[in-house]
């Protein structure tokens, strides 16, 4: 068995960063960018009021001062003459500050009557204009990559680009394998259970900006795996989940080799998890996952999620982990690492699950967290500080 850190490594190197695609910035939601952008136009394009009032001059900005109002600004309506002292413009929010205006004189400072504009006593002190460029210049840059939210495609609609260059979307090929199996909708036999592992899977992988394809469950033998790999071409990685053991019925590894799959590693240290395989298969990556469930979405986390995450050209590292303080008592860990299931509250500590069956998806559907422990991690009391991935 490997250790964790070099199963990602290797899992890690059998993927690179795809080919980048233009697509409408309408459809970049969640996408990442493939090359850097800049700016076209700059922003605010002219020294903008940012409040309804009057532009006046500095001159005239003093409490009552009495002013000839001569035009108006609203936004997408400019005022075409020049303020001099004396005089003020009628001005609203996003109109473009006069030729010869230093600032806006909000409106609950003045009093007007007729053409003819009184400064209050009190007046605010702000200059209530925002200057050209002070949220961006053209030509300012915009990095890649970064994967692209609702305020990163708002600033790009703002630097005025209508299409930008995104990773092309991994396509993971997903396979069920095993008799036991049978689709959600279906009604099982007596010995047969309801395929949840890679309903699981692909909606982790699309939240993490993958394109997924669920191939038919794979039935225990030969043939029948031979055929669902043949519907995984063109995929830029390939899952399978269950089938990687060493019972009589796990045959997944076999048929993989059969069919050309260089093999990196096969077992892990750690739990829940042990039997994960990974490789090449003419080109195209392959990982077989334990079957399960926890198993399966656990090593997704850990090896599959980072993988993904490079192929899109983004940072590929091992999950963060963040400390917290134990809510409950741990027993000691034994030769491998552990990934337990717990519930990180509201106060920063962290409770794991009394149980931990790798079987068990209610616990990890009930749990936002696992716990890290390391190979012989002592016994660990209420109030230890422990590693955390957040979930």
């Amino acid at each position: 068995m490997i250790s964790v850190a070099e199963a990602l490594e290797k899992v890690l190197s059998l993927g690179a960063r795809l080919e980048a695609e233009t697509v409408p910035l309408r459809t970049a939601s969640g996408r990442v960018l493939a090359n850097d952008l800049r700016a076209k136009r700059t922003q605010p394009p002219f020294s903008a009021s940012a409040m309804d009032g009057y532009a006046v001059c500095d001159a005239d900005w003093a409490t009552g001062s009495t002013l000839r109002v001569i035009g108006e600004a609203a936004a997408g309506h400019a005022f075409s003459g020049t303020v001099s002292p004396g005089q003020a413009v009628r001005i609203f929010t996003g109109a473009p500050l006069p030729t010869g205006a230093n600032r806006v004189v909000i409106q609950e400072d003045v009093t007007r009557d007729s053409d003819i504009i009184t400064l209050g006593d009190t007046l605010d002190t702000g200059r209530h204009v925002r200057p050209a460029g002070g949220d961006f210049r053209e030509g300012d840059l915009f990095a890649a990559p970064r994967r692209l939210g609702p305020a990163e495609i708002a600033l790009l609609a703002s630097m005025n680009h209508a299409v930008v260059p995104v990773v092309r979307k991994p396509i993971v090929a997903i396979m069920a394998t095993g008799d036991e199996l049978v689709a959600p909708g279906e009604t099982p036999n007596p010995d047969q259970i309801i395929a949840s592992n890679s309903y699981g899977i692909a909606a982790q992988l699309e939240a993490a900006g993958a394109e997924t394809r669920l191939l038919p469950i794979a039935r225990d033998t030969r043939a029948a795996l031979r055929d669902v790999f043949k519907m995984a071409k063109g995929a830029d990685l390939i899952v399978t989940i269950g089938g990687a053991s060493v019972g009589d019925h796990d045959l997944v590894a076999e048929v993989a080799a059969d069919l050309n799959m260089e093999q990196s590693f096969y077992k892990i240290a750690m739990r829940p998890g042990k039997p994960l395989m990974a490789g090449n298969m003419d080109g195209t990556a392959m990982i077989g996952l334990p079957g399960n469930p926890v198993s399966s979405m656990v090593c997704s986390t850990l090896f599959i999620l980072p993988l993904i995450a490079k192929m899109q050209g983004l940072p590929a590292t091992a999950p963060k982990t963040t400390q917290h303080m134990l809510a409950n008592d741990l027993t000691a860990n034994g030769p491998r690492e552990h990934y337990m299931r717990a519930q990180l509250g509201p106060d920063g500590t962290v409770k794991v699950h009394e149980a931990q069956d790798s079987a068990l998806m209610s616990v990890l559907a009930a749990s936002n967290a696992l716990v890290v422990r390391p190979i012989r991690d002592p016994a660990r009391a209420k109030g230890d500080t422990v590693a955390v991935i957040t979930l």
